[in-house]
């Protein structure tokens, strides 16, 4: 086992970028999405680095660029419109949930990690800012289902990450001291929820991290691939 498992009781896993490459499904339904507003299309590498901070905020990050709005005021950008994006917001849920795991696969070396670390005991929960009913498809998709003890949306809470409250909250379920907690994820949003809620972090490389290196957040370590955690 990696060293970072040394007295670790629970393992929090993100879900997109870190099991499972999402973007060609939510690529799909956002230029869905913008096709319905006669917007012009984002395609699935600016959705990759638009990623992590739930469907919302992707929809006002398409929205952003599909009307020139940070063009329009550079830095911060100008405000989306709220009705607009909250047209946005429903359609992509609408288009995204008729089948959110068409086109998304599980990265090398994930259903062995998870088949290991339940072998060995340990408790293991996810924590996305996906919005909760597009969860279990995709899980049930892979046949990972059962893998999982709690399974956290980012509209299971009032906060997501990279507050740490669904890490605490994770932690209180099961009675686990944070220091017996491990975060695993692939942005600065996890390592930075991690953090906070006093957990070890793990990153991995390949994921989306608005086109920065995850290193670059100070995980307590990185691995190439989960099967290099057992």
């Amino acid at each position: 086992m990696h060293p970072l498992l040394d007295d670790i009781e629970l393992v929090a896993f993100d879900l997109d970028g870190t099991l499972v490459d999402s973007v060609p499904d939510l690529a799909r339904a956002v230029d869905a999405v913008l096709a319905d507003l006669a917007l012009p299309a984002a395609g699935t590498a600016k959705v990759r680095d638009w990623v992590g901070n739930g469907s919302l905020k992707l929809m006002e990050r398409a929205l952003r660029f599909a009307t020139h709005a940070d063009a329009a005021s550079p830095g911060a950008g100008s405000e989306v419109d709220e009705a607009l994006l909250e047209r946005a917001h429903r359609g992509f849920l609408e288009h995204y949930g008729r089948d959110p795991g068409a086109h998304t696969r599980l990265y090398p070396g994930v259903r062995e990690c998870l088949d290991a670390l339940r072998e060995r005991g340990l408790r293991l929960a996810l924590v996305t800012n996906k919005p909760v009913a597009f969860i279990a498809p995709i899980l049930e998709g892979f046949g990972l289902e059962r893998h999982f003890d709690l399974c956290l949306g980012g509209d299971s809470l009032p906060e997501k990450k990279p507050d740490p409250a669904p890490l605490l909250h994770v932690a209180a379920h099961f009675g686990v001291a944070a220091e017996a907690c491990l975060m695993v994820g692939d942005s600065r949003h996890d390592i930075a929820a991690g953090r906070s809620a006093g957990f070890r972090t793990l990153a991995v490389p390949y994921g989306y991290n608005h086109g920065e290196p995850v290193r670059d957040s100070g995980p307590d370590g990185v691995v190439e691939s989960l099967a290099e955690l057992v």
